[in-house]
């Protein structure tokens, strides 16, 4: 339809900027002038700052082409609404991990099982096509997996059950086409998991006590199968062997491969972004204690409604007072309990000459580190380099130091010598190439796509603290901080995510796992949410309601609109971007992108953004319907 007399477009664009974008989206099918107005790139730039609380400072999205469809990319694009609950598994939920392909996921569980998960039906519902009980291996339960190269084989890590306070854990590989295990590693401490280095090796880990706070952690590299024509060759070698002091161990390795880190996914410039916000801080008048955000991008509650965040503040209240829902079973760890069990009986003189003897020993059978390994290369020269990334620790038990080894081309393959006979006696320990140290207890590590950037879930030490006793590290934060690692660089950015808290005492902490995908990060938390925010924005964008801890997430490498999040309520839910749940009802050519598993599996949406539900972005504007209609006709 056509207007009367028509207002200036300067003064219905005055107007448009004092409303709320949802207004602004109805306004504009009210005539043709309105409908251009409101899609002003001026407008939605305005809008945009105003409504995410981003300093004007920070740029665009580097990918992005309008302001209009960075607003609704932020908006719609999230993976935020809950369509499938799967209930499988009768413990608690450990971790999740995606084949590369994305057209499977394994899970792993208190109940000592791996399941394989299928995403691609034709009726869009995600099912189980196998699992696998490891008790009878001896397993306490399944706590890591890994798909190889070419998903075609599967990496499981498991806790063995041991002795009291024992601290081994083992390493299966299933071969995906019949399901069958090809081997079994043991891998001590367990909390180091494994991980794959290429399509038929993997690495895990073994520890040798030297005293009651000194071992030696080495790393071992495996082939997952022994070939029958090949059964002279060696299936095991050694790669390197590392010093721990003051009770420290090496845990949770992975591996980083550089070929992309000039051609990133991301470019991410936090440094300018920190200061854009330290100058939005200046500027603003003081205030209470910073705040974390979270934005109901589709409900209809305004901004400053606050009970929201009363109710917000009674949880976390209540869940600092009374721990997790589910109490956890023990998980003693080479660092933890066991180390602690070593050093009942040893005076602190006793160990403090011990501790002063490995730092002797270590200088002197220490292998001199190559500074030009770890140097990094202009663009568009040098090799491919391949990093072993680690978390360790100088000081105490707790981990809290990133240590990064780079791995040559001929340490790729088992073949060469078995136990490192070509180290001479006065380089009994290898040195690390670089140590990014974190100041707090490391939790978590996750590698963007790209592997440019390395995400690190830490709970902070006080500021300034002194280690004096490593059996007896600082208090932790309850407040995770999330790290951003620029390893191209080598140098820990200087923004910091946060939102998510957790309550464990230092000798009970347990790993929450994070994932990155393209353009988000999402993490678990112990205060039954997982998290999702943006990483350029570097704001959170939603929390996914559990009824237990989340111990991990997981997003699809096919599909960053679909994340999986695992709990110790014993379930997996799956989430979907309110733009893919509106595809799957509308009919049409379309509907069989995601067709039935909306009807069948409808649930209330119970991810929050700010302090409300995010059940209204299912449904959107006719506008953004009618956006979306052009941008199918372009």
């Amino acid at each position: 339809m056509e207007c009367g007399p028509a207002l200036p477009d300067s003064l219905v664009l005055e107007i448009f900027l004092h409303l709320p974008h949802d207004a602004v989206l109805s306004a504009g099918l009210t005539c043709r002038q309105w409908l251009a107005v409101s899609r002003d790139e001026f407008l939605w730039r305005e809008l945009f700052y105003s409504y995410y609380r981003i300093p004007r400072t920070v740029p665009r999205h580097p990918a992005s082409v309008s302001w209009y469809r960075e607003f609704k990319r932020l908006y719609d694009c999230i993976p935020c609404e809950e369509v499938q609950t799967l209930t499988e598994h009768h413990d608690q939920v450990l971790h999740l991990a995606f084949s590369h392909r994305g057209h499977r996921f394994s899970s792993c569980s208190k109940d000592c099982t791996i399941k394989l998960w299928d995403t691609e039906r034709p009726d869009g519902i995600i099912s189980l096509v196998h699992s696998s009980s490891m008790l009878h291996f001896n397993w306490a339960y399944t706590q890591f997996s890994q798909f190889n190269a070419d998903d075609s084989l599967l990496l499981v890590s498991g806790v063995y059950l041991g002795p009291h306070q024992s601290s081994s854990g083992e390493i299966a590989v299933i071969s995906l086409d019949n399901y069958t295990l090809l081997s079994r590693v043991r891998n001590k401490p367990y909390d180091v998991f494994g991980c794959w280095l290429n399509e038929s090796h993997l690495i895990s880990g073994n520890l040798h006590w030297i005293g009651n706070i000194t071992s030696c952690s080495v790393f071992w590299l495996n082939k997952a199968f022994q070939d029958i024509e090949s059964e002279n060759v060696n299936v095991v070698k050694r790669l390197f062997q590392i010093q721990n002091v003051n009770a420290s161990t090496v845990r949770t390795v992975m591996v980083a491969h550089s070929r992309r880190h000039d051609n990133p996914d991301l470019l991410l410039d936090y440094e300018a972004q920190s200061l854009a916000r330290a100058q939005s801080r200046a500027r603003a008048p003081r205030s209470g204690p910073h705040q974390t955000l979270h934005f109901d991008l589709g409900g209809t509650d305004s901004e400053e409604d606050g009970s929201g965040e009363e109710e917000e503040e009674e949880e976390e209240e209540r869940l600092r007072r009374q721990g997790p829902a589910t109490p956890r079973l023990p998980q003693p760890t080479s660092s933890g309990l066991e180390v602690l069990q070593r050093c009942r009986g040893a005076g602190s003189a006793e160990l403090e000459a011990e501790a002063t003897v490995a730092r002797m020993m270590g200088r002197a059978y220490t292998k001199t580190p190559d500074p030009s390994l770890i140097t990094a290369s202009a663009p568009g020269e040098g090799e491919d380099k391949t990093y072993l990334l680690f978390t360790t620790g100088s000081l105490t038990y707790s981990p809290h130091q990133i240590g990064i080894k780079r791995i040559m081309p001929d340490q790729m393959s088992t073949s060469g010598p078995v136990l490192g006979g070509e180290r001479s006696s006065e380089e009994f320990f290898d040195s690390l190439d670089h140590v990014i140290d974190i100041h707090g207890h490391i939790i978590g590590m996750g590698l963007s796509p790209d592997h440019r950037y390395l995400y690190v879930n830490s709970r902070a030490w006080p500021a300034g603290c002194v280690i004096s006793d490593p059996m007896c590290p600082p208090p932790i934060a309850e407040e995770i901080d999330l790290h951003v690692i620029d390893l191209k660089n080598l140098r820990e950015e200087k923004m910091i995510l946060r939102s998510h808290k957790a309550y464990t005492p230092n000798d009970e902490c347990f790993f929450i796992f994070l994932d990155v995908s393209r353009d988000f990060v999402a993490s678990g938390a112990e205060d039954k949410h997982g998290y999702i925010w943006d990483r350029h924005y570097n704001i959170c964008l939603a929390r996914l309601a559990h009824q237990d801890v989340v111990n991990c997430v997981a997003f699809s490498p096919a599909d960053q609109e679909l994340l999986l999040s695992a709990s110790d309520d014993s379930t997996i839910k799956v989430w979907r971007s309110p733009r893919m749940v509106r595809l799957a009802r509308t009919p049409g050519p379309r509907r069989n992108l995601l067709p039935s598993w909306f009807t069948r599996y409808k649930t209330p949406a119970t991810s929050t953004r700010s302090t409300t539900t995010a059940a209204a972005a299912a449904t959107p504007t006719p506008a953004v319907e009618e956006q979306e209609e052009e941008e199918r006709d372009g």
